[in-house]
């Protein structure tokens, strides 16, 4: 793989794009229930659309942490110098023009799906183009900012089978995601015991929350509950290291964690409202997240 290539894909978070294809499949799960489909009615009729969302979710993506990378350029310049801006492969300009093509392609697959989709999708480029230029400097407006990027993807994929009335259910990944972006604020300095602990508070949150949703909404059988637990302690075990030794390299693990982990989460939520299959699925994108992480950086 040349150099050049390399960065681009480097400049796209490869590792963390399949964790958007588990927000779809997730939100796919949610909406398929509340319409009274079963997991296997879903692929024979929303095969390709769902294709087709899970794509737009990752170039969404994609460009999202693309553009975030553009406006960093000068705080990479004195703390992260190797990246791919800063280090001059990949010029600013051409950066910035592939960030906004990235979201551009985004959006018009959502609206293939259709207006809903496609109405959700600009809002979550607006979301995202907010965190990247304004919203991450700000203590606490970043951390929700990028939540609701969460939660909006989730949404999108709730919106396949126009089930909208259970938007609600954005909370979870607007929650955990806030807690995540909180723990990477000591990413580079370290000393955010702080916001660790408040981190570690809103993962308790979250489990609870999926817990009660599905004790209220579902009631179905509690495999969920395995993959629930696999999430937990993912997530926990590098925070909690993270507390004991606050540094950035573990301040960094947590982070990275907590980012892949969420695809632990979104099994449990489908796998709640769908069947144990769909959570398997989902839960094959863990390791290939896993892999990449080894070969492209995360943050």
């Amino acid at each position: 793989m040349s150099p050049k290539l390399k960065a681009y894909l480097q400049l796209c978070r490869p590792a963390n794009l399949p964790t958007a294809a588990a927000d779809i499949i997730a939100g796919i799960s949610i909406s398929g229930f509340f319409a009274g489909l079963s997991a296997f009615e879903i692929p024979h009729s929303n095969f390709f659309p769902a294709l087709i969302l899970i794509m737009a979710s990752m170039f969404l993506y994609a460009g999202g942490v693309v553009l975030n990378d553009v406006f960093d350029i000068e705080i990479d310049k004195v703390e992260r110098p190797e990246r791919p801006i800063p280090s001059g492969i990949v010029p600013l300009g051409k950066a910035r023009l592939f960030g906004f093509i990235l979201l551009l392609v985004g959006i018009c697959l959502a609206f293939l799906i259709h207006k809903t989709s496609g109405f959700i999708s600009v809002f979550l480029a607006v979301a995202i183009l907010s965190y990247d230029k304004f919203a991450k400097h700000h203590a606490f407006l970043g951390p929700l900012n990028m939540g609701v990027c969460r939660g909006l993807n989730l949404l999108m994929g709730i919106s396949l089978l126009n089930a909208m009335g259970n938007w609600p259910y954005v909370l979870i990944p607007v929650v955990f995601i806030f807690a995540v972006t909180m723990v990477s604020r000591g990413e580079v300095h370290g000393k955010n015991k702080g916001n660790i602990v408040l981190a570690g508070l809103l993962y308790i949150l979250v489990l609870l929350g999926v817990y009660y949703l599905h004790c209220v909404y579902t009631g179905g059988d509690l495999w969920y509950l395995v993959f629930l637990a696999l999430f937990a302690f993912m997530v926990f075990r590098p925070l909690i290291n993270a507390y004991r030794e606050n540094s950035p390299a573990n301040i960094k693990k947590a982070v990275k964690t907590g980012v892949i982990s969420i695809i632990l989460l979104d099994a449990a939520i489908a796998v709640a409202h769908s069947n144990i299959i769909v959570g398997l699925i989902i839960l094959l994108l863990l390791p290939l997240s896993m892999y990449l992480a080894k070969q492209f950086a995360v943050t």
